[in-house]
């Protein structure tokens, strides 16, 4: 059984046991959060139904805090002089999926 969970503004697909990496939730170290389920997959029988779905819970508990790579944004023009140099690291939280509750 597995299922598609809106996380972060992405759709990630998850089963129970799987490490998930997701943008940084408020969550601390150790604490339990939920994902709304849009998609529910237990075999052949697959599950798309919004009034189904509303009951259907994907819990998981936060692991750690991690970054991600770093992007490097360089901006040049030329024959002006004008060059710019910028970072950005991504903050992310890794989460262990522990159950889909809710499942028939």
């Amino acid at each position: 059984m597995y299922a598609i969970v809106k996380a972060g503004g992405r759709q990630e697909k998850v089963a129970v046991g799987d490490t998930l990496t997701v943008d940084r939730l408020s969550s601390a170290t150790g604490a339990t959060v939920t994902f709304p389920a849009i998609l529910l997959v237990d075999g052949t029988k697959v599950t798309t139904d919004p009034k189904v779905l509303s009951g259907i819970k994907v819990t998981a508990e936060v692991l750690d805090e991690t970054k991600g790579p770093k992007i490097h944004i360089l901006r040049y023009k030329n024959k002006t002089g004008y060059r710019r140099r910028q970072g950005f690291r991504s903050q992310n939280t890794r989460v262990l999926i522990t159950a889909i509750n809710g499942a028939k």
